[in-house]
């Protein structure tokens, strides 16, 4: 069971709204809730009805925030406390919503991206690799086409398998046997094209060094690009965890705090949760209050391995939290 503040805010991590209670036409109590509310049916509305970037100067933060009687700054705290996101993420994910729409229907990718508020092809291009994980001619057939190449290789963790496309690592997976990690991956991506990496990329195996040279102690700065699909708040999540310093961890609970979303505690744990690209976005830098391990998707032993490497402390079960 999980509470959202408003019905967006609950469209937004994939829930849809109730056709019987219909929850929308509820009056809310809260000021502050009542007008994040009217701005994202604004929002929603422009978007429906413009279908082009006339309407990108209505959707500024100031007029937004004077047809509901506030300041600009005061607007963004608000949605930014009852949503996680801020209008223009919410406004971005609105119009990715209704490309992806579009494109499930059978439109043409440029009939879509017009109806959708896109100005041009290349504003949508430049937008697609992260929040749809392919091209939009690609996400129009269901993923199909997809092409993701990957290795298996030993690491200080065990077997690591790493996959991507030309854009970026798509899945960083840990374990004991290869036949397990190629099945997730294949789970993960069902209609891709998904090969073995026999010939060699000379991307795939750049970005397969650098994170075995940090398993190694090596690098302690792993940034590297990545091409995966989720939703604006997993987005908003991830991008906060590469923020946590090397060696250093947050609880669940900052991390929420961090987003403006303070309540949203479990949401956030479900983000780690379901990071497909795990020690690229360190969601093993995430811990309960107490300071012990909850829940890691490779096995709470490599979480504190990766820790104690960081940390410098091998050995020491000891975890040390640094406070936001």
């Amino acid at each position: 069971m999980v509470f959202f503040p408003l019905p967006e805010a609950a469209e937004q991590k994939g829930f849809r709204a109730c056709q019987r209670c219909r929850p929308r036409a509820t009056r809310l109590r809260d000021p502050r809730s009542e007008a994040v509310a009217t701005v994202c049916r604004e929002i929603d509305t422009q978007i429906r009805n413009e279908g082009d970037d006339d309407s990108k100067s209505r959707l500024t933060l100031t007029a937004l925030s004077t047809g509901v009687g506030m300041g600009p700054h005061q607007l963004e705290r608000a949605f930014r406390r009852v949503m996680g996101i801020t209008p223009r993420q919410y406004a971005d994910t609105q119009r990715m919503r209704r490309l992806k729409s579009s494109l499930k229907k059978g439109d043409d990718v440029t009939t879509a991206l017009y109806d959708a508020g896109y100005s041009s092809s290349s504003r949508l291009y430049e937008r697609s690799p992260s929040q749809l994980g392919m091209t939009p001619a690609t996400y129009r057939q269901g993923g199909a086409g997809m092409q993701i190449h990957y290795t298996i290789v030993d690491s200080p963790l065990g077997r690591l398998l790493v996959a991507a496309t030309d854009r970026g690592i798509s899945a960083l997976y840990l374990g004991e046997k290869d036949a397990p990690l190629e099945a997730a991956l294949r789970k993960e991506y069902p209609r891709a094209e998904i090969d073995s990496d026999s010939a060699g990329s000379k991307n795939l195996q750049g970005w397969v060094s650098k994170i075995l040279a940090y398993l190694r102690g090596k690098e302690p700065h792993l940034d590297l690009p990545t091409d995966v699909q989720a939703t604006a708040f997993r987005r908003h999540v991830w991008e906060e965890l590469k923020r946590i310093p090397y060696g250093a961890t947050r609880t669940y609970s900052e991390v929420a705090r961090a987003i403006g979303y303070p309540k949203a505690i479990r949401a956030v744990a479900r983000a780690c949760a379901t990071n497909p690209v795990s020690v690229v976005v360190p969601c093993h830098r995430v811990v309960r209050a107490d300071g012990n391990l909850a829940g890691y998707r490779w096995g709470l032993d490599r979480k504190r391995a990766l820790l104690e490497h960081e940390s410098g402390k091998l050995g020491d079960k000891k975890v040390k939290t640094a406070r936001a």
